[in-house]
């Protein structure tokens, strides 16, 4: 694996990339990776001929309060992965590279930004668009790769990517997890072991309303009801919202119907946020609903 950290060179590779004609798939990463991410590049692996990673830890997308300074930086360790998981290429520029002096120029996706996590961690998807952006300018690939925990931000870069007429597909791919079921995330690093435990309530909350939505539940309100009874049942946790919300609006929905939805939650294990979701689909034949963790 090349490790690149400029983006003339990076560049440089791309267009021998195109002439070549190579399909590049690309999973951009903050680093600390997990299973999780290298699930992401076996998918890109088994779809494009190319696969290129990014670690960069973009700064625009941390509030003032939030946890910058000590998010986990392990980039020895995470190009071993990257390396093993047959990864062709990383892109590891430093801040200079992607804001140079003068830097002024940010992205918005107006509408599905503002709620749930945008609502909690204001600019938050400002600095997620713009960095993505950025990086698939410098990438230019075919395909791009992203983990479905973090459901809105898929849908605001699937946004972003159609509004933009970018030439890249945006890749949601399946939440992996703990065998307790709590979601892969680099932050559960910061969990002591108490809290530990205490996370995995974040998917028995979600898989009881799995439970009800089979059984033949469709109000919303009373399946966001049974996820905020269960997750109150855990003393360390601290509900910031729980939602269900149709998946290409997130816009809240008070009736389970025909459309896809996502049942989103946000909370706090002590200090930690985290996150965690279930889709919710039509099945194949549309006579039923399939409820996905």
């Amino acid at each position: 694996m090349e490790i690149i950290r400029t983006i003339s060179w990076m560049k440089e590779v791309v267009r021998q990339a195109r002439a070549e004609n190579h399909v590049v798939g690309f999973i951009p990463t903050m680093g600390a990776l997990h299973e999780g991410h290298i699930s992401l590049i076996r998918r890109a692996r088994a779809d494009c001929s190319r696969v290129y990673a990014s670690i960069f830890l973009n700064p625009t997308q941390f509030g003032p309060n939030e946890d910058l300074a000590k998010y986990p930086r392990t980039f020895e360790s995470d190009v071993e992965q990257l390396t093993d998981a047959g990864v062709d290429i990383l892109f590891a520029p430093d801040a200079k590279q992607i804001y140079p002096a003068g830097f002024r120029t940010y992205v918005n996706v107006e509408g599905l930004g503002e709620r749930l996590e945008g609502r909690s961690r204001a600019g938050h998807f400002r600095g997620v668009a713009t960095v993505v952006l950025k990086l698939f300018a410098i990438v230019q690939p075919q395909f791009a790769y992203f983990g479905r925990k973090d459901a809105q931000q898929v849908r605001i870069l699937q946004q972003m990517a159609i509004d933009l007429n970018l030439h890249v597909e945006i890749v949601a791919c399946p939440i992996v997890r703990e065998p307790d079921g709590l979601a892969l995330s680099s932050r559960n690093t910061y969990l002591n072991p108490e809290e530990r435990c205490a996370a995995a309530s974040l998917y028995r909350a979600l898989d009881e309303a799995r439970r009800e939505l089979n059984a033949g539940t469709r109000d919303a309100l009373q399946l966001q009801t049974t996820i905020r009874e269960v997750l109150s049942g855990e003393p360390l946790a601290r509900v910031d919202y729980v939602e269900i919300v149709d998946a290409e609006s997130f816009e809240p929905v008070s009736t389970i119907g025909t459309r896809p939805l996502y049942a989103l939650l946000a909370v706090f294990i002590g200090k930690t946020r985290l996150i965690d979701n279930l889709l919710i689909e039509p099945a194949a034949d549309h006579k039923a609903l399939v409820a996905a963790l």
